[in-house]
C-alpha cells in the first residue's frame, strides 16, 4: 500500500498520480522514490490506463529532495550513497520512459527535484504565482540526476540561465524556458488539464506509446552511460565539503560559509 502517493483512475483510463506528502511540500523521500518508480512501471503496463496526470497535494507541487534523506546519504558509506542515487535516477527514468502520456498539473512551487519531475512530463501546465528553481547549488549540490531531463526540456542555452545560479523564477519565465507549456488561473487548471487529456482518448494507445518512444530516441540521448554519469556526479557532491556545509547550514538556519 502506498503511503507517499495516491493513484486514482477514472472510467476513461485517466490515472491521477498524486504526490501526497503535503505537510512536507511533497519532497522526494526514499519511500516516495520507490513508490513512484513502482507506480510508473505498473501504470505503464496497465492496458486500461490511457493517460497519467501527475499532481501534488497541498500547497506545493514538489519542493525537491528530502534534505533529511540527503543528509543520511552524506553520512552513509560509498555503496549506500551509490545505491540511493541510483534509485533516484531510475525513478526519473521510469517516469520519463513510461509509455503513457504524462501530464503535469503544477498547482504550486517546484524546486530542485520538483523541476526534474516537471521535466519528465510530456506537457506541464502551471498557475500564476508559482515559483521554480534549480536550488541545488545553494546547498553545495548540483542538479545531477535531473539534469538530462531538464536539458532535454529546456535546451542547453535556456537551461544555463537557471541551471547553476539557484535563482528562483516565476511561471511566465518557466513558459519562456520551455518548462511549462502555459499558465492558467487556478480556477481553470483542471479544465486546462482536461484539454490536454481528451485528444489522447481518440488516439490508438499503441501508436501513442510508439510515437512517444520515437520522440525520446530522436531527442537528446538519456542512456545508461548518461545516467551513470549523473549518479557519479551526485555521489561526489554528497561526499564533498560544500554539501556538508550547505546541508548543515540549512538545518542550523544560518547562511553557508560561501554566502556573501
Amino acid at each position: 500500500m502506498n503511503e507517499t502517493i495516491t493513484i486514482d483512475c477514472d472510467a476513461r483510463g485517466v490515472a491521477r498520480l498524486t504526490l501526497n506528502r503535503p505537510a512536507k511540500h511533497n519532497v522526494l523521500s526514499a519511500q516516495m522514490i520507490a513508490e513512484l518508480t513502482d507506480a510508473a512501471e505498473r501504470l505503464g503496463r496497465d492496458p486500461a490506463v490511457r493517460v497519467i496526470v501527475l499532481a501534488g497535494a497541498g500547497e506545493s507541487f514538489c519542493a525537491g529532495g528530502d534534505l533529511g534523506w540527503m543528509r543520511a546519504q552524506m553520512e552513509a558509506d560509498a555503496a549506500t550513497r551509490a545505491r540511493e542515487a541510483t534509485k533516484l535516477a531510475m525513478m526519473l527514468q521510469a517516469l520519463n520512459t513510461c509509455p503513457k502520456p504524462l501530464i503535469g498539473r503544477v498547482h504550486g512551487n517546484a524546486f530542485g527535484g520538483g523541476v526534474g519531475m516537471m521535466s519528465v512530463c510530456d506537457v506541464a501546465i502551471g498557475v500564476p504565482g508559482a515559483r521554480f528553481g534549480l536550488t541545488e547549488t545553494r546547498l553545495g549540490l548540483v542538479p545531477a540526476t535531473i539534469g538530462p531531463y531538464v536539458l532535454a526540456r529546456m535546451g542547453e542555452a535556456k537551461a544555463r540561465r537557471v541551471f547553476m545560479s539557484g535563482r528562483l523564477f516565476g511561471a511566465q519565465e518557466a513558459v519562456a524556458l520551455g518548462l511549462l507549456a502555459r499558465v492558467v488561473d487556478p480556477a481553470d487548471l483542471d479544465a486546462a488539464i482536461e484539454d490536454e487529456v481528451v485528444p489522447y482518448l481518440s488516439c490508438a494507445p499503441g501508436a501513442v506509446a510508439e510515437a512517444k518512444a520515437l520522440a525520446r530516441r530522436l531527442g537528446p540521448p538519456i542512456d545508461a552511460a548518461i545516467i551513470a554519469e549523473t549518479i557519479g556526479a551526485l555521489v561526489r557532491r554528497w561526499e564533498g565539503d560544500e554539501a556538508q556545509e550547505g546541508i548543515a547550514a540549512f538545518f542550523e538556519k544560518r547562511p553557508p560559509a560561501w554566502k556573501c
